[in-house]
C-alpha cells in the first residue's frame, strides 16, 4: 500500500517545516537574525506505464502512468533580506544598511555577524555581547567622551573638547553567496565552500553597504506569516496522517475479507 508510507513521508516533512518555523518565531526578536525557509521535493515515482506506449490497437498513450511516492526535505535556506532599524541613540550600536557583515575574531577564528551591538572590554576594545574583538581591531584610548563611526566606516574617539584622540577605518565582509554560509549559533556564521571566498572592502564602496550608528538591524521575520505558515503546516500534517489512517483502514478491509 503506497499510500502508508507517503503519507508518513509527508509528516516527516510538515515536522521539519514546524521546526524551521518555530525557530524563526523563537528568534523574532533576536538582532539581526535571519529567517530560514524549508524547501521539500518530491520523491522518486514507480512508473507503470511509460509515456507514449503504443496500446494494442497500435495508439499511443498521451502521458503514462507513473505514482508518486511522497517528499523530502530538500534544503535549509536562510533568507538574508534587510530587516528593520531600531533607534536606540547608542554609539556603539551599529547596523549595516545593504550587503555586508561585520568580521569577529573567536579564538582565532574569523567568524561573521550583523549583529552590531557591541561594547568595550576592560581594555577598550569594541567586542560583541559575548566579548569576541571586532576585527579590524580597535582600542579606545583613555579619556575619550565619544565614540564615533561615518557611514563610510571611519571610527574616531574624541575627548571632551572634541578632538580626535585615535582613528581607524572599519572594513566589513560580503560572500558571494550569503545564503550558503554556516549559522553556529550566538548570531555568527562561517565560511563554507558552498558561500564562497570573503571579500573585504570599506562600507559603502561597490557593493558594500553604509554604516547607521545609533540603530540596530531587527529580525527579518514576519510573524504573520509565520503563524499562517504553522497553520498551514498543522493542516497539510493532518491531512497526511488521514492518508495514513485511510490506508490503514483499507488493509484492514483486506485482511477481513475472509472471516
Amino acid at each position: 500500500m503506497r499510500a502508508l508510507w507517503t503519507g508518513a513521508s509527508g509528516m516527516n516533512s510538515m515536522q521539519l517545516n514546524l521546526d524551521v518555523i518555530s525557530n524563526n518565531l523563537a528568534n523574532a526578536k533576536t538582532t539581526a537574525y535571519k529567517r530560514s525557509r524549508a524547501d521539500f521535493e518530491d520523491l522518486i515515482y514507480q512508473t507503470i506505464k511509460m509515456p507514449g506506449t503504443e496500446n494494442g490497437d497500435g495508439t499511443q498513450m498521451p502521458t503514462g502512468m507513473q505514482v508518486g511516492l511522497g517528499s523530502r526535505p530538500s534544503a535549509i535556506q536562510k533568507i538574508f533580506t534587510q530587516g528593520d532599524y531600531q533607534s536606540t541613540g547608542n554609539n556603539l550600536d551599529w547596523a549595516i544598511e545593504g550587503r555586508g557583515f561585520f568580521k569577529i575574531l573567536v579564538n582565532g577564528e574569523e567568524l561573521y555577524t550583523r549583529a552590531g551591538a557591541f561594547k568595550l572590554d576592560r581594555d577598550g576594545y569594541i567586542v560583541t555581547s559575548n566579548g569576541y574583538k571586532l576585527q579590524p581591531e580597535f582600542a579606545v584610548p583613555q579619556g575619550t567622551i565619544n565614540i564615533t563611526i561615518d557611514a563610510y566606516g571611519l571610527i574616531t574617539a574624541s575627548d571632551e573638547a572634541g578632538n580626535a584622540l585615535a582613528q581607524s577605518q572599519l572594513t566589513i565582509t560580503d560572500f558571494p553567496n550569503p545564503a550558503g554560509l554556516i549559522s553556529i549559533g550566538r548570531n555568527l556564521y562561517r565560511q563554507s565552500e558552498a558561500s564562497g571566498d570573503p571579500i573585504e572592502g570599506n562600507p559603502g564602496t561597490d557593493s558594500f553597504g553604509t554604516i547607521a550608528q545609533g540603530f540596530l538591524e531587527q529580525s527579518n521575520v514576519d510573524v504573520v506569516q509565520e503563524m499562517v505558515d504553522m497553520i498551514v503546516t498543522q493542516r497539510t500534517y493532518e491531512l497526511n496522517s488521514k492518508a495514513v489512517q485511510t490506508a490503514d483502514d483499507m488493509l484492514g478491509i483486506a485482511s477481513n475479507l475472509k472471516r
